[in-house]
């Protein structure tokens, strides 16, 4: 469903980030009308925020007098979003002023608010900032953030406006909840792994890969979204704890495997969207290696992990969904849904979503693209969007599967033997 989105934008450094948020909407399919303070557009140019939200953007109070836009545009709105949300548009919001056109937006619409903030520490911090936090979240507005990170010049602290995917996921979810949709996962339970693995040579370095954790974090944020109760088992995670999930800290290849090993029993379904070392060292040095001093190089016995998915699919799992990742650097689409395809068989998952990496692509980008293979190794669905997107296209699949098992069931029951 494509909903009217209105995005406010005030005037603080992390209004760049405010780009991210609009793009995402858009490229989700909704219609997005950014409102700028005057203040913002000293941060982020119209022509910029025109450009990626496909829309006209107005901040006059008294432009569109004959249409009465500072009425028209929240009237008219089913989500406002605002981010950046400075400590003194907080503060504006919670008084319910009204002095610029995203101030009378905001107080003539009865959509559902989401704010994320973003300040200094100290200011975040400050009794009246969480006064008027307080306010806000009294009146049903929900806060995403700030998360904890680098601030302005050497500052660091809660103060950090969220990452664009996090605020998105967030403000969607609350939509789909005020309107009672997207509850199709209610009454399941899901395993989903996120992030990547490290491999420990000694107790200072590893061998890892560059995954994020943003896909499976997403993918956590849409299920628990929709309903369902979810285990998040985190491996070295780089973005934000998504909220109400049963979070699971892992670091190594091994322990991902007793950890998933240990959820997946009586979950409904287990999306293995963690990057799994294949190799770890033979032996972990209990000591930093040091150089000889003779220039040579260095020599690492390796040997191989377990291959976690392949364990779980080849083991009996009835009544568990199993969905596998398949990252692969093959730039030829044939040769990719061969990959793709050779492996689901290998592994025996039920769905395989192959994502292509690379330099910049993929790993630690905020956009995918998947291939979902069903059972059959034919092609479920295509996409190329936003992680938050992408997980709510595998959750789609993961709903249809359920519904099938569920209709073979029917059938099995129904006929005689």
């Amino acid at each position: 469903m494509t909903l009217n989105i209105v995005v406010g934008i005030t005037g603080g450094i992390a209004a760049y980030k405010a780009v991210g948020v609009v793009r995402a909407l858009v490229l989700a399919g909704h219609d997005v009308h950014v409102i700028p303070t005057e203040a913002a557009l000293r941060f982020v140019g119209r022509p910029t925020l025109e450009a990626i939200s496909r829309n006209p953007v107005h901040t006059e109070l008294y432009e569109g007098v004959a249409e009465v836009r500072h009425v028209a545009i929240g009237q008219a709105a089913d989500l406002i979003v605002i981010a950046p949300a400075t400590a003194n548009s907080i503060a504006k919001l919670a008084a319910g002023l009204a002095d610029d056109l995203l101030g009378n937006s905001v107080l003539a619409s009865e959509a559902p608010v989401v704010i994320a903030p973003a300040m200094h520490t100290e200011m975040w911090r400050h009794p009246a900032t969480q006064a008027n936090i307080a306010t806000l979240e009294a009146r049903g507005v929900t806060v995403v953030g700030p998360a904890v990170g680098q601030l302005t010049g050497a500052d660091s602290g809660p103060g950090r406006m969220e990452e664009p995917e996090v605020i998105v996921a967030a403000a969607l979810a609350v939509v789909a909840s005020a309107r009672g949709e997207n509850h199709d996962l209610a009454g399941r339970r899901i395993v989903v792994t996120a992030g990547g693995t490290r491999e420990p040579l000694d107790p200072v370095r590893f061998l890892g890969n560059r995954s994020s954790g943003k896909q499976g974090v997403a993918i956590a944020e849409a299920a628990r979204a929709r309903g369902a109760e979810v285990t998040l088992i985190a491996a070295n995670l780089e973005v934000a704890d998504p909220a109400g999930c049963d979070l699971r800290r892992v670091s190594s290849a091994l322990e991902l495997q007793a950890a998933v090993t240990e959820a997946a029993r009586g979950a409904d379904a287990v999306i293995m969207a963690a990057a799994v070392a294949d190799y770890r060292p033979a032996s972990i040095s209990e000591q930093k290696i040091k150089k000889d001093g003779s220039g040579d190089g260095l020599t690492i016995e390796l040997v191989r992990n377990p291959d976690i998915l392949a364990g779980l699919g080849h083991a009996p799992h009835d009544g568990t969904l199993l969905v596998g990742f398949a990252a692969e650097t093959e730039p030829d689409d044939g040769r990719l849904l061969e990959l793709g395809r050779a492996k689901r068989r290998a592994k025996g998952a039920d769905v395989l979503v192959v994502n292509r990496v690379g330099w910049n692509e993929g790993f630690a980008s905020d956009d995918n693209s998947v291939v979902i293979l069903g059972g059959d190794d034919e092609i479920v669905t295509r996409l190329h969007g936003t992680k938050p997107s992408v997980a709510g296209a595998i959750l789609d699949v993961v709903v249809s599967k359920f519904a099938h098992t569920a209709e073979d069931r029917t059938t099995k029951e129904a006929d005689p033997v």
